[in-house]
């Protein structure tokens, strides 16, 4: 069988599978439970200096985002870092280690923009046995009104600023946590690796407001008849994440850099997704609040029998496989036509792929008086919308026509672009006309 082991950063663990910093890593009983599970390594619950108290509020702190079967597709958190004292923390973290010294164990910081508190709170903490630190800079409510969180994730000059005193002050790896909350991801993972961090993660909760409650006219989660804002993760968000991940990954100014993956990782597959654009790992929190720590298990057997599948001997063998496909939408190949197909043995004559397809598409789909589907090649432009909506997996596919081969919606010959000179897709190509 495959060999789950990873080593990010010189820290090692038994799989890839770590909790992400979050209320499932709070304390000491929680993160036991996890490593009996079967966790590769947990993230600890974010700690943060002596400095004024953090008090979390005592009504709701989720709001929830559901599919039409009430599984659950997002979470909204309004909680805060960890109010539990620091030097009960910092012991429990101690304990832990001593007993499971084949796991991964980050401390997750957060502390105000000194250095002067960032030299404490390290030096409080390299007598735990820890394996590394992860800098919070992406909590994006509460405590980045306090000029901390996704308020330093913002500014690529104080991430830099504090990950450089993080290395001055601490022998240990530090990984740099990033915010979503930006335009351009790739600057605050550059000025991470200029100030000297061995790794990023990304992407942390994404600023939102879920829902509003249309009685007492409240953002939910509501306190005493009041909302705010707080941070989105769950399956919902995955796209994001793979997209910043892979932004990061195939970037110049970021090439090597190792990440860590967070973002909607449910299952093995989401994290073989994440891995082949370049993580090294991956944190998983919203999973093991909706299912349990025993999810992890199936994570771990998933991703053995897809590695095997695959003749692949490690984990290492599918980090990075699918960053040379990611491009540039200008450099999409225009020589490549397709045309959908309905399968009439599997079609259950819905109709839905063809009122999609007539009322916002391409009117590319026919119906017969007795309901049969049928696709019209001379208006299909391979758009796909009739597959996403289609109820039948493998009902609808998409054929594609061979080099050659006359594209009846447009007259031309598949292949007619003769090489990128002439592509227009080209911008050279595009300045010349």
């Amino acid at each position: 069988m495959a060999n789950l082991t990873t080593d990010f950063i010189g820290i090692k663990s038994p799989n890839p599978f770590w909790l992400a910093s979050a209320p499932p890593t709070d304390k000491e009983y929680n993160v036991r439970r996890a490593f009996e599970a079967g966790w590769g390594g947990v993230v600890w619950k974010t700690l943060g200096s002596e400095g004024p108290p953090v008090v979390n509020v005592n009504g709701p702190r989720y709001g929830a985002i559901w599919g039409a079967d009430r599984r659950l597709l997002g979470l909204n958190n309004i909680e805060l870092i960890t109010d539990r004292p620091l030097e009960v923390n910092l012991r429990e973290i101690k304990q832990v280690k001593r007993d499971y010294p084949d796991r991964a164990l980050i401390i997750s910081l957060m502390v105000p923009c000194d250095e002067e508190s960032w030299k404490t709170i390290l030096g409080q903490i390299e007598d735990t046995g820890a394996d590394g630190v992860e800098l919070n800079f992406g909590c994006p409510h509460g405590m980045s009104e306090r000029g901390m969180g996704s308020a330093v994730g913002q500014v690529p000059e104080y991430i830099e600023m504090v990950t450089r005193w993080v290395k001055q002050y601490s022998r240990m790896p530090c990984i740099v946590k990033l915010t979503p909350n930006i335009t351009d991801v790739r600057k605050p993972a550059a000025a991470a690796k200029r100030g000297g961090a061995d790794a990023v993660s990304l992407i942390n909760t994404i600023n939102s407001i879920t829902s509003v409650n249309l009685d007492s006219f409240s953002p939910e989660p509501s306190i005493d008849g009041k909302g705010a804002h707080g941070g989105y993760c769950g399956p919902a968000v995955k796209p994001i994440a793979l997209s910043m991940v892979s932004e990061i990954a195939r970037a110049e100014e970021t090439h090597g850099l190792p990440i860590s993956g967070i973002g909607g990782v449910t299952t093995w597959r989401d994290a073989a997704e994440f891995m082949a654009l370049g993580a090294g790992n991956v944190q998983v929190c919203t999973a093991a609040m909706t299912y349990g720590f025993k999810i992890v298990q199936e994570m771990i057997s998933g991703l053995s029998e897809y590695l095997d599948e695959k003749s692949m001997s490690s984990t290492a063998d599918l980090v990075g496989r699918a960053v040379p496909n990611v491009t540039d939408w200008q450099f999409l190949n225009l020589n490549y036509v397709t045309k959908a197909e309905i399968d009439q043995d599997l079609c259950i004559k819905c109709g839905r792929c063809y009122a999609a397809c007539e009322d916002t598409s391409h009117q590319a789909i026919a119906m017969s008086e007795d309901r049969t589907f049928s696709v019209i090649d001379e208006e299909c432009v391979a758009c796909n919308l009739c597959i996403d909506v289609c109820p039948v997996e493998s009902c609808i596919t998409m054929r594609e026509l061979p080099k050659g081969a006359v594209d009846p919606r447009t007259g031309k010959k598949v292949g007619d672009y003769a090489n990128w000179t002439t592509h227009p897709n080209n911008p050279a190509a595009q300045a010349a006309e």
